[in-house]
């Protein structure tokens, strides 16, 4: 597979449930080889072992028959941020120094990071919300690794994970949502405090410490101990589906009250995307999601929610970069991602 595609993964195609407001759910899994140290303590000659390790067993399990392995000269920055921005590796794993290995499927919905904060971080992407498949994918993986090499486990505890936090079932289950309803009636911070006060965690779109823009969120368990990851993923579906109820109501409302309004703020967008010389990746995100919502409610027709949510990832810097075949600096940038959004939206 050649990684530098405007092929984008599977997860993005916009054709999952609730798809309208869900763009993609994700069940991550942390894990960590039994006698072997854990990654803050870990020796270089530790690392290149838990490296060879998991680059043979994805080998024995048949993984690297469906996917590619990189190592470090494909990971470090600036490249390694075309990784980043298509959410199949974390922006602390590509700053991090030291041997370290990504496993991406070919479609984009399985990926494995190694000897990042744990040994293997590893997860399943699916579009729209849901969590049966996001669950098989990240756990047939995690059933075949399994099956080769020793986890560092505790029948008290459960897995062990370096961050006391994802001791337990070492399961991240999470959703990254589209909420302009929400936010466009101001109903949004109630929304996500309702998140906040049953457990749940509200982030950027890029995680821990990244902005939020384009009214997309990411929300996620915060606990993994205590609960079973059938009833991790019970609740967190089940407030997904209020706040997806919520954000259909809210669209509803700005339909029939302020119609007029919205799809001047639709088209407004979509004319400056089509119209613009020099554009920032902030500004493209957050017309790109405008218009996301314009063709959401019917009020464009002539573009389909896939190719709109592509181009969430497809503007990025790296991910431009990449398209293009060039380095380049961010002035020139802002012209060549302002020429390509034209290519893709005039029509």
């Amino acid at each position: 597979m050649n990684p530098r595609t405007e092929r984008v993964g599977s997860w993005l195609s916009a054709t999952g449930p609730e798809s309208d407001v869900v763009i993609s759910t994700r069940v991550r899994f942390a894990r960590n080889l039994a006698d072997v140290p854990f990654p803050i303590r870990m020796k270089p000659e530790d690392q290149e072992l838990v490296l060879d390790t998991v680059r043979w067993a994805l080998k024995e399990t048949g993984f690297l028959n469906r996917g590619r392995f990189y190592e470090e000269v494909m990971l470090d920055e600036p490249d390694g941020h075309y990784f980043v921005e298509r959410h199949l590796a974390s922006p602390d794993f590509i700053s991090s120094k030291g041997k370290k290995g990504l496993y991406v499927s070919d479609d984009e919905t399985l990926s494995l990071m190694v000897n990042e904060e744990d040994h293997l971080r590893f997860q399943g992407l699916a579009s729209g919300l849901d969590f049966s498949l996001a669950f098989a994918l990240a756990g047939e993986m995690d059933e075949k690794l399994g099956s080769q090499v020793d986890y560092a486990f505790s029948p008290q505890f459960g897995f062990l994970t370096s961050c006391p936090t994802n001791v337990g079932t070492g399961m991240r289950a999470s959703v990254f949502l589209h909420l302009p309803g929400l936010v466009l009636t101001r109903e949004i911070e109630k929304v996500l405090r309702g998140a906040y006060s049953v457990g749940l965690l509200v982030r950027g779109i890029y995680g821990e410490g990244s902005e939020t823009r384009g009214n997309l969120f990411q929300i996620s368990n915060q606990k993994t101990l205590g609960q079973s990851e059938a009833e991790i993923i019970e609740v967190i579906t089940n407030i997904c589906r209020q706040i997806i109820d919520y954000e259909h109501k809210a669209r509803e409302y700005l339909m029939h009250n302020l119609r007029v309004e919205v799809e001047d703020k639709v088209f407004r967008s979509l004319g400056i995307l089509r119209g613009a010389r020099i554009i920032s990746s902030a500004e493209a995100t957050n017309l790109l999601a405008t218009v996301r919502l314009g063709v959401s409610l019917g009020i464009i027709n002539e573009l389909k929610l896939s190719e709109v949510t592509s181009l969430l990832v497809l503007i990025r810097p790296a991910n431009l970069e990449a398209i293009l075949g060039e380095k380049l600096e961010p002035a020139e940038r802002d012209e060549r991602r302002a020429t390509f959004i034209r290519q893709k939206l005039v029509r």
